[in-house]
């Protein structure tokens, strides 16, 4: 039996429902870490640096896509639970539209600005032109990233997890056989991987938009439509904390990278972005239990039913700290095994990536319930408190810590800025729950 918004949720139908988009999100993770695999054994440690540094800009770009659908499927889900359909689906059809041109235009800008923005990042000599080489085709495909990124949370909207979790599983089968072919077996080398992300991008982001132009039997399809202004605002709004979550875990991450590189230099980068290939891993479970019940908040947060939200926000709370105590476990155990997978046979590499990974592994204890606190208030349609714990989070904290303590500790200062700042998230975002739960009637 189909498990819809409106049903009342166990922890056996929340699980249920949020897998296929706990799923989606790990495989995802999953065929990137593939990438980078390809990468690092088959072309080198030099062109792996480079995939690592450059990519902050086009995780930047997509996240326009993350934007749009978090807060766009917040305004969505609420309006169905509001018993507007047809409304619902004109909001749907102008955030596709919105989003597919802020793609064509962002893909534009990347052409352009490629080069500086490479020499920016620091880097220079093979480093440089192999970040160039490999920019230039994966930014072409920044509006199939961008759809790919709003359709994954839209068709939960639509009570199509397992839909969307197909996609997923398509376009990233796509990248993994192709990185095989273009990079392992041809090969093309680091342009091949370039072309294995772009093509799996375009399978993301074109098959939804042949799924909701025909009828359907979701609750989504497109329609004909017309500019809603105060929908867009809310919706950007609203979305700001998934846009800020992005582009702040971008920017960190060349903070990181820049750190690494005055510390350790293309050593360090490698292995922070070996850590960071993994570690979303653990962390895309908790991002994709967060997209999942998402659009079950904003429908009965429009529905106005106030013990469903207690009972949603209580069971999350569980889940989510259970969930990352068993990461942290896990990623503790595993730290050096998975970190082989990336060391290229070097034994220094191995030993900075294994024990920055430990370190690293003991932010999942409390990074599940900051993502998910953020969701929910985004799911409620205030856009102001969850871009602030988003801000607060992955910006300010991360960013202080950064400069910081590399200064006081060396390279473990590097390691230990994320577990700090995700404690100091901790306790912001159970500040804000409690500070509104008479606002929304949540506890």
């Amino acid at each position: 039996m189909a498990i819809r918004l409106s049903d009342h949720f166990t922890y056996g139908k929340l699980f249920k429902f949020a897998a296929p988009s706990v799923i989606m999100m790990v495989f995802s993770s999953i065929y990137g870490v593939v990438d980078g695999i390809f990468v690092s054994e088959f072309v080198g440690t030099t062109e792996f640096a480079a995939v690592n540094l450059i990519m902050p800009i086009f995780m930047i770009i997509g996240a326009l896509g993350f934007m749009m659908g978090a807060g766009g499927t917040a305004i969505v889900a609420k309006t169905l639970g509001e018993g507007d359909g047809e409304l619902a689906n004109k909001y749907f059809t102008l955030f596709v539209i919105v989003t597919a041109t802020a793609g064509a235009v962002m893909a534009a800008l990347g052409v352009i600005f490629l080069r500086p923005l490479s020499a920016f990042l620091g880097a220079d000599g093979a480093l440089f032109e192999a970040c160039v080489r490999y920019g230039r085709i994966v930014v072409a495909a920044m509006p199939f990233f961008m759809l790919q990124n709003l359709f994954q949370s839209f068709f939960i909207v639509a009570e199509k997890p397992k839909l969307g979790l197909a996609v997923t599983v398509a376009a990233g089968v796509t990248n993994m056989v192709l990185d095989a072919l273009l990079v392992a077996v041809i090969p093309i080398g680091l342009e091949g991987a370039a072309l294995a992300t772009s093509i799996s991008q375009a399978v993301g982001g074109l098959v939804p938009l042949f799924y909701f132009s025909r009828k359907n039997s979701g609750l989504l399809r497109f329609t004909r439509t017309k500019f809603y202004g105060k929908a867009l605002l809310r919706a950007t709004t609203n979305g700001s904390s998934e846009l800020m979550s992005n582009v702040s875990a971008s920017v960190v991450t060349m903070l990181y990278n820049m750190q690494l590189m005055k510390l350790v230099g293309e050593d360090g980068v490698a292995a922070y972005g070996a850590i960071m290939y993994v570690g979303f891993i653990f962390i895309a479970m908790l991002i994709g239990y967060a997209i999942g019940t998402a659009p079950i908040v904003g429908y009965h947060y429009g529905a106005k039913n106030t013990d469903e939200l207690k009972s949603l926000l209580r069971k999350s709370t569980v889940v989510n700290l259970v969930a990352g105590a068993i990461m942290t476990t896990l990623a503790f155990v595993l730290a050096r095994p998975l970190s082989t997978v990336f060391a290229n046979g070097s034994v220094s590499l191995l030993e900075m990536t294994s024990h920055g990974f430990r370190i690293f592994a003991f932010s999942f204890i409390f990074s599940g319930f900051c993502i998910y606190g953020s969701s929910f208030f985004t799911a409620l349609n205030d856009g102001l408190i969850s871009a602030i714990i988003s801000f607060m989070r992955t910006l300010v904290f991360q960013m202080l810590l950064i400069l910081i303590l590399p200064a006081v500790w060396g390279l473990d200062g590097v390691w230990f800025s994320t577990l700090i700042a995700e404690v100091l998230a901790f306790v912001t975002t159970l500040i804000f729950i409690f500070a509104n739960r008479k606002k929304y009637n949540y506890m």
